[in-house]
């Protein structure tokens, strides 16, 4: 339906050029008989393709937004819901993912944006900015993932959920080789002249802060899933247990749900140095509030094309939950090898991808059964939600403050 729409209208806008360039100026506006004849055929038609366009389009309550493959298939197949039921094709997203999955009713959708912060913000600008497919106005977006994990602050296994996306990789940097003697890592702040100091030349990307309580709401809904665990997990879990003081409380136990930060880079990274340095970022560039947990590639990419399509009033940035599970540790245990490390196995790949649907659904079944409730008109943030700029209007908690005086972007 919607490519016959297609080629009806680009035939009618097609015939009335030529016929526009064809036509004396004395005959310009004025359509001949077999012009009206056609003319009558085309409008209803391209009339009728609209109204069609406009009952089809989709509104969801829950849009999952994965990654790569595995973090999608993990939701296909399931009890719960079936989000194959229909397959929207929308123009500019990824060439590998090039549909938007929903349900028969259109309250959970999902979409695959592709891997890196450059396919994350293309896919998501796209979707945002289909007002005729899609209305997201007052959709929840679920940013379901897998990612690396700190071993200080969580396990391999575990979910976790986001309160700070810190845009790590947004920094000067200089080979680790060459740096002098008094910096701890190649990395530090733009305008900065060391490790530590907070960046004075900011791009706006630096830090984007969410709804804490929508995600304390997650939390108390995530808790209640019963997390899986794998055999290979839990032998790697015990031999950095016994490497490191650090790493004994945390993985001398399973898998569970752990409020902690995201950071983002596009650069795949691993080790210690990286590690903490990152984990400095984090603290620093938050005001000391963040903790450095889970490592990936998207969100902050992810977060700003969500902000600027709420400031363009087509989403509403105060309903993003962003969800990662454990699938590797972000540095070896104490005496290992950090390329080895990096490198894999990873155990915990598989259960990962299932850890993170499995709370999923327990955060999107609080929102569809909570809907006129409380989740229809939104849950109100009493923190700070936004970027680093104050862009959606308020005082950011960490940073300069804002740079519109507290009011939203004009």
């Amino acid at each position: 339906m919607v490519r016959m729409c297609r080629l009806l209208i680009g035939f009618r806008g097609a015939y009335l050029r030529r016929l526009h360039r064809h036509a004396s100026p004395q005959s310009q506006g004025t359509p001949k008989a077999p012009m009206k004849r056609v003319l009558s055929l085309l409008v209803p038609s391209a009339a009728l393709c609209w109204t069609a366009a406009v009952a089809a389009i989709v509104k969801p309550q829950v849009l999952i937004v994965n990654m790569f493959i595995n973090e999608a298939q993990a939701w296909y197949g399931i009890p719960d819901f079936n989000v194959l039921a229909r397959n929207i094709t929308v123009p500019g997203l990824s060439p590998l993912f090039p549909q938007v999955h929903c349900t028969q009713d259109g309250r959970i959708c999902q979409l695959v944006t592709g891997e890196g912060e450059i396919n994350a913000a293309s896919s998501i600008s796209t979707l945002v900015n289909s007002p005729a497919a899609f209305d997201l106005t007052s959709t929840y977006f679920l940013i379901s993932g897998i990612a690396g994990i700190n071993p200080k602050v969580a396990t391999i296994g575990s979910v976790t959920l986001a309160r700070y996306a810190v845009h790590v990789g947004l920094q000067f940097e200089v080979d680790a080789r060459q740096i002098p003697g008094s910096f701890s890592t190649g990395y530090f702040g733009q305008g900065t002249t060391a490790p530590g100091q907070y960046p004075t030349i900011l791009y706006g990307t630096e830090v984007f802060e969410l709804n804490e309580p929508l995600r304390q709401l997650a939390f108390a809904a995530a808790k209640s899933a019963n997390l899986t665990d794998s055999a290979d997990s839990q032998a790697m879990r015990a031999a950095y247990a016994k490497s490191a003081p650090a790493f004994a409380a945390i993985n001398s136990a399973g898998p569970r749900v752990v409020l902690c930060d995201t950071a983002t880079a596009d650069a795949f990274w691993g080790g210690n140095l990286l590690g903490d340095a990152f984990a400095n970022t984090t603290a620093v560039w938050t005001n000391g509030t963040g903790v450095y947990c889970s490592t990936q590639q998207e969100d902050n990419a992810t977060l700003n094309s969500l902000l600027r399509g709420s400031l363009a009033g087509l989403v509403d940035f105060s309903r993003i939950i962003v969800l990662r599970a454990a699938s590797d540790f972000d540095r070896p245990l104490a005496g290992g090898d950090s390329v080895a490390t990096l490198l894999g196995p990873a155990p915990a790949f598989v259960l990962s991808t299932v850890n993170a649907r499995l709370v999923g659904v327990k955060v999107i079944a609080m929102i569809l059964n909570g809907w006129k409730g409380r989740f229809q008109t939104g849950v109100k943030a009493t923190n700070y939600v936004g970027d680093i700029f104050g862009s959606l209007g308020g005082k950011p908690d960490f940073g300069p403050g804002s740079i519109f005086g507290g009011k939203v972007a004009p």
